[in-house]
């Protein structure tokens, strides 16, 4: 069986929920720029689920990306942590939470990992993402695509 490469980018969020869309869109526009045999793999959904701790197994480090309210324009980038939250038991959790699902299946450390949240404002059902969010999706994926070029320490 063949190893995952490295690094894993995973997007997540509603694409019929406005600037919800952004953890998706991203993925979708890093994974148009780069070459097949980059060492990248870029994966994204509606939720992260207990289930995509398999997806961590063989990274040298993972970037989770996805839409925020909380962030300040355009982006905010926070290092994670595994541990229990509010989310642990639920299908829709928190990247902390599923880097806690991974040490518990596997009984160690998880890959490091890396939050990238995107400033959104409008998550309305049926909207498309606004104009704002999408400048703000232009500058997370410039950061992102020196985060992919620079070795992990």
């Amino acid at each position: 069986m063949r190893s995952p490469p490295p690094v894993l980018v995973f997007g997540w969020g509603n694409r019929s929920r406005g600037d919800d869309a952004l953890g998706p869109l991203f993925v979708e526009r890093l994974r148009m720029g780069l070459q097949s045999d980059c060492g990248v793999e870029c994966l994204d959904d509606y939720q992260l689920q207990p289930e995509h701790a398999l997806d961590l197994v063989s990274r040298a480090r993972v970037l989770f990306v996805d839409a925020s309210l909380d962030a300040a324009p355009p982006f905010a980038v926070t290092p994670l942590h595994a541990q229990r939250d509010a989310s642990f038991s639920s299908h829709a959790m928190s990247p902390q939470a599923l880097l806690q699902v991974y040490r518990d299946l596997h009984g160690g450390a998880p890959p490091p990992a890396t939050l990238l949240a995107i400033r959104g404002e409008h998550f309305e059902l049926g909207q498309p993402p606004g104009e704002a969010a999408m400048a703000h999706l232009g500058q997370a994926l410039t950061w992102a695509r020196h985060w992919l070029s620079t070795p992990a320490d």
